[in-house]
């Protein structure tokens, strides 16, 4: 497979877990098992695109849109069901947004992806969003929030004697701290690319007013 093919791959195991959690307990088993397999997959394609020498400008903007994708999927899914805020998807929608129009600018001078060509050129920068170790902590972390959002919505469904409600509130405050460790994870690592993407902004906007002219 191209690692293009296992970014799609992953997207596609996100929506399946989706469409089986809440259905039936081995429904669940499997939804989880899906989870995990979509969130692992995210460091599988960028390793086979290095040990493949197939890495480009496009997979790295593909494997940025498959996390959107699979992040936005689940957070949306567990809003709707009432397990966190609406405004945890909001606020994950609206910053990658950010982070990925800045992004594209600075792809525009031919800098992208997470590599040696990265638009992030602080050391504190590529230490907080392009390191494997902060990279690798920020799957784990979104991968056990999400399992464990899908075990709360497992036992949503079981009947009353075989959970009591001190363990249900138990599990839904562990639940809603995990969710706010993600987001503060979430936004930490944006605001290295917020602040340098300052300088790509800056050199974008005479080019914008040169082409404003010419009209």
């Amino acid at each position: 497979m191209t690692p293009n093919q296992i970014t799609a791959l992953r997207v596609i195991m996100a929506f399946a877990a989706v469409a089986l959690f809440g259905r039936t307990l081995w429904m669940d088993v499997a939804a989880l098992g899906l989870t995990v397999s979509a969130i692992s997959l995210d460091a599988l394609d960028g390793y086979w695109a290095r040990r493949r020498k197939l890495s480009s400008p496009l997979g790295a903007q593909l494997d940025i849109l498959g996390d959107r994708v699979v992040e936005n999927l689940f957070f949306t899914f567990f809003a709707v069901t009432g397990l966190v805020s609406l405004w945890v998807p909001v606020l994950f929608f609206v910053r990658g947004t950010l982070t990925d129009f800045i992004r594209g600018i600075a792809a525009l001078s031919g800098r992208s992806g997470f590599g040696k060509e990265s638009m992030l050129e602080s050391w504190w920068g590529r230490k907080l969003v392009a390191s494997r170790a902060s990279r690798g902590a920020y799957a784990s972390l979104k991968c056990i929030c999400f399992c464990y959002l899908g075990m709360q919505l497992t036992l949503m469904h079981l009947p009353s004697p075989f959970l009591s409600e001190h363990a249900r509130n138990w599990f839904a405050w562990t639940a809603q701290v995990l969710v706010a460790a993600t987001i503060a994870f979430c936004i930490v690592r944006a605001v290295p690319v917020l602040w340098e993407g300052g300088h790509y902004l800056g050199a974008l906007a005479p080019a914008s007013k040169t082409v404003g002219a010419a009209r």
